[in-house]
């Protein structure tokens, strides 16, 4: 199932859509997948929480994004495949891993403006 994501950041706006992580999937992420066909995922979580992600078996670089209930975005970090640990400073609603490769690099280029 896809989802249209809208990320706010101040004024600055941008919309996608990404598949909805269920199942097997909310715990393997990208994980064993190819860099180019990779999807974007999204996350979600009925309470906030602070829990960590990792990039074990992630051959990649891609763009974690955590987001608060009403959608903004409270931190984003890039991901370097093998990653032990990596933790939001705050408690978040939901999060969304966007790939980065060829496919989504208009999409990648603009969200790290955001930072």
């Amino acid at each position: 199932m896809k989802e249209k994501i809208t990320l706010s950041s101040g004024n600055k706006r941008l919309s996608f859509e990404a598949k909805v992580a269920r199942g097997f999937g909310r715990f393997s992420g990208l994980m064993f997948s190819r860099r180019e066909r990779a999807k974007i995922l999204l996350f979600k979580f009925r309470k906030p929480g602070k829990l960590a992600i990792h990039s074990l078996f992630v051959f990649y670089p891609f763009l974690a994004i955590w987001r608060d209930s009403d959608g903004k975005i409270m931190e984003i970090k890039r991901v370097f495949p093998f990653s032990w640990y990596v933790c939001p400073r705050k408690s978040f609603s939901s999060f969304v891993e966007i790939p980065l490769n060829r496919k989504y690099k208009k999409i990648t280029d603009a969200v790290e403006r955001f930072k």
